[in-house]
């Protein structure tokens, strides 16, 4: 499981150094997508898999289906950590997320997210005003409301 929240910085030739923390959970090599909201989510090679098992049982007549699939899959790159505990992100996934300097690496469970800091402050302090209202809307979802 992967928790906690990170700065780090992307250097000159677009390698960003993985929080040791996370680096155990997601091995030596994992996969990096495009995610949701302009970030990157990082996923181990057995998550990877799971999710590409899910994705592939949904029915790709739909069009909606086959539009994220094939931004979810073509955007996907497998990644090898460095000895330094290094990624070298692709251009294109930097680019799409605009991870130009400094990146919140977030542990969210089953997945890492990677964010531009400016991007992640201001998603950040827009959904905070709203954390109670959304706790609420869970509850829809089965999930156990905290007394």
């Amino acid at each position: 499981m992967f928790i906690g929240e990170y700065l780090h910085t992307v250097d000159a030739k677009g390698r960003l150094f993985i929080p040791a923390r996370f680096r155990e959970g997601l091995g030596e090599r994992f996969v990096v997508t495009r995610g949701l909201d302009r970030c990157l989510f990082g996923f181990p090679l057995a998550e990877w898999g799971k999710l590409e098992e899910r994705l592939r049982r949904l029915p790709f007549a739909r069009a909606d289906v086959r539009a994220f699939s094939r931004l979810f899959f073509a955007g996907a790159a497998e990644l090898e950590v460095d000895k330094q505990g290094r990624i070298l992100i692709p251009a294109t996934l930097r680019d799409y997320a605009g991870l130009a300097r400094d990146v919140v690496i977030l542990g969210v469970s089953s997945r890492v997210e990677f964010w531009a800091k400016e991007e992640w402050e201001r998603y950040s302090a827009q959904t905070q005003a709203a954390y109670e209202e959304i706790a609420e809307k869970l509850v829809d979802f089965d999930f156990p409301a905290t007394d």
